[in-house]
């Protein structure tokens, strides 16, 4: 484990967490508030809680904003005719995979637009406020891709049972458990540390778990199948990253204002790469060509790392095969636009599309 930090520790997950100060939620209306730029603050400000945005502490988050305002689509408007018929040209694994991968991500999506509002509720900067909204609603809108996906391709007598798997497969259950277990404990037990614990597991959520699933529809795409279904997960893959920039700025600024060990991060980290294995492992493991347990191990902790390094904490995993993906030849897949015009590194976490400007005040300039 790493040194921890000149900050304040506390128990790692794995033990019980000392009650300490309750995270204070932000009042619907606080006429005496100051929304003065000076007074402005993450958490813990003395907002009036109306949305002035004239002038803003965060400048990034504006431009963080209008591209996830521009992001903007539905579902419906993707073609997955084709994908019908290749349904049925993958091999049984193949199907199975698909199945479990679309039941895992609707999870995901799912507990994250019940958590959000959670985070949400004490941020007392606007500018962020309106970021993690918008995030709602993508959170939300995923979720009614992945509908769109099962009741249009998958046959009607197999539809409950890709709904229900993760009531069925005990790994996905195990899985989705752990990950919720994470959010819960700050609901159940709204502590400031439990708050940053919630923040970290949203930043896992957002910045690893996808990501084996969006590999295994790439994979598909790269040998001419399921291409609707992959056109569906880069417009995903386009909003997750947006999410990956939001919460790699909040965790940051997070690790100045609550008090926490690094060695927590790491241990969170670590388990996150273990479930992520285990879960990838089961439903696809060695079974679909161009993936196996050693490519999924390599590249989790290879996204493990590079989102560590990008909260300004060292690499986890320091063998070299960990600090390269091994997936790099499908990259062109998450090219949302092949002109260019909106187009992201699905591997770093970045989009080029990202408006920003270090002279901005306000959003009177945007």
């Amino acid at each position: 484990m790493k040194e921890l930090s000149n900050i304040t520790s506390f128990s790692p997950i794995s033990n019980l967490v000392v009650q300490t100060a309750t995270m204070p939620i932000s009042p619907i209306f606080n006429p005496q508030g100051n929304d003065d730029i000076a007074h402005r603050t993450m958490w813990f400000g003395e907002t009036t809680n109306l949305m002035q945005l004239n002038d803003v502490r965060y400048t990034w988050a504006v431009g963080l904003y209008m591209q996830m305002r521009e992001q903007f689509w539905i579902p419906q408007k993707l073609d997955v005719t084709q994908d019908v018929v290749d349904y049925w040209n993958l091999t049984p694994q193949e199907r199975y995979a698909y199945n479990g991968i679309l039941s895992y991500l609707t999870f995901l999506d799912s507990v994250q637009t019940c958590n959000i509002p959670h985070i949400k509720s004490s941020i007392t900067a606007p500018e962020i406020s309106l970021c993690m909204s918008e995030q709602i609603s993508q959170e939300a809108m995923h979720n009614h891709s992945y509908q769109y996906l099962i009741e249009s391709i998958i046959p009607p007598e197999q539809r409950h049972a890709v709904y229900d798997f993760w009531r069925t497969d005990k790994v996905l259950f195990s899985r989705c458990q752990f990950v919720a277990e994470l959010y819960q404990k700050y609901v159940s037990n709204p502590t400031q540390e439990n708050y940053f614990i919630a923040l970290i597991a949203d930043y896992l959520l957002e910045g690893m778990y996808f990501y084996n699933g969006f590999i295994f529809f790439y994979n598909l795409a790269s040998r001419m199948l399921m291409p609707g279904s992959a056109d569906v997960f880069k417009l995903i893959n386009r909003d997750e990253l947006s999410h990956v920039r939001l919460y790699q700025r909040v965790v940051t600024e997070a690790m100045q204002v609550f008090p926490h060990s690094v060695d927590t991060i790491y241990e969170m980290f670590d388990q996150a790469v273990n479930h992520e294995c285990q879960w990838t492992n089961h439903i696809v493991g060695n079974n679909i060509l161009g993936i196996t347990e050693q490519s999924t191990e390599q590249y989790t902790k290879y996204l493990a790392n590079i989102r560590l390094r990008a909260i300004g904490l060292d690499s986890l995993y320091k063998e070299a095969k960990y600090q390269k993906s091994p997936y790099t030849h499908l990259e062109r897949f998450s090219d949302t636009k092949k002109e260019g015009n909106t187009k992201s590194n699905f591997f770093e976490a970045t989009v080029t599309s990202y408006v920003m400007s270090s002279g901005i005040s306000g959003w009177d300039e945007i």
